[in-house]
């Protein structure tokens, strides 16, 4: 994932400590129930559409945001299914955050599904049943998309 100019601004000052984020989290699904993944430059693995909002950009924007510029389909949000704080990541270069998870449901409403930008080696649809490997921060994600249950968040503090 590309880390955005006003990090590196936070960086330069803050160094490697751990900064506290939001991020967001889009899974799209389109008219035949099949999900929107990418399979990540970083990792080489599949994953569900994310990213960190810009300052002063509102989540749900910055979820379709992300989705154009990463798989050019556009997208609209049909409501928040997860809000979760993740676990601290340090990555290779030493930096560490920590995410505030904010993940949409969202509805495809145009678009040809294809790598968009340098984040993703392939992005695509799949029917639920017959997806990639996944993590499970994903798959939870999609389940959850996938439900009428409310909004799910930790209850625990």
């Amino acid at each position: 994932m590309a880390t955005p100019d006003f990090i590196h601004t936070i960086r330069a000052t803050a160094g490697q400590q751990l900064l506290w984020l939001p991020g967001v989290t889009a899974i799209v699904f389109d008219d035949e129930g099949r999900v929107l993944l990418g399979r990540r430059t970083d990792t080489r693995k599949w994953s569900v559409i994310g990213g960190i909002p810009d300052p002063g950009e509102q989540p749900a924007a910055c979820a379709v945001r992300e989705v154009f510029e990463e798989t050019a389909v556009r997208c609209v949000v049909e409501r928040v299914v997860v809000v979760q704080a993740g676990q601290p990541v340090t990555y290779d270069n030493g930096d560490t955050c920590q995410y505030m998870d904010i993940t949409f449901r969202c509805r495809a409403v145009g678009g040809d599904a294809c790598v968009n930008d340098d984040e993703s080696l392939e992005v695509g649809w799949f029917p639920v049943d017959s997806m990639p490997e996944l993590n499970e921060f994903g798959l939870f994600r999609i389940k959850q998309a996938l439900s009428d249950a409310p909004t799910w968040f930790d209850p625990m503090t």
